[in-house]
């Protein structure tokens, strides 16, 4: 029988269980190795966005940008 996922109040995601015990029997390396690989990707997605958005930017606004976005305003 399939399991219904529902989210609650506060919660942004449900990882599958089998998700959830692939990802346990990862070592930390691997962990943080995928974890920096969809940092990875995240950033090169929003720098080719912001970059066929504003194709008048320099490269030193376009990264600044990225960054701005990436670390949530803080950069």
């Amino acid at each position: 029988m399939a399991k219904t996922l529902r989210l609650d109040k506060g919660q942004i995601e449900v990882v599958e269980d089998a998700m959830a015990d692939v990802l346990r029997r990862k070592t930390p390396a691997e962990r943080i190795s995928i974890g920096f690989g969809l940092w990875l990707a995240a950033h090169d997605l929003l720098t080719s966005h912001l970059r066929q958005t504003h194709p008048e930017w320099s490269e030193a606004q376009l990264q600044h940008e990225v960054a701005r976005r990436m670390s949530h305003g803080a950069a």
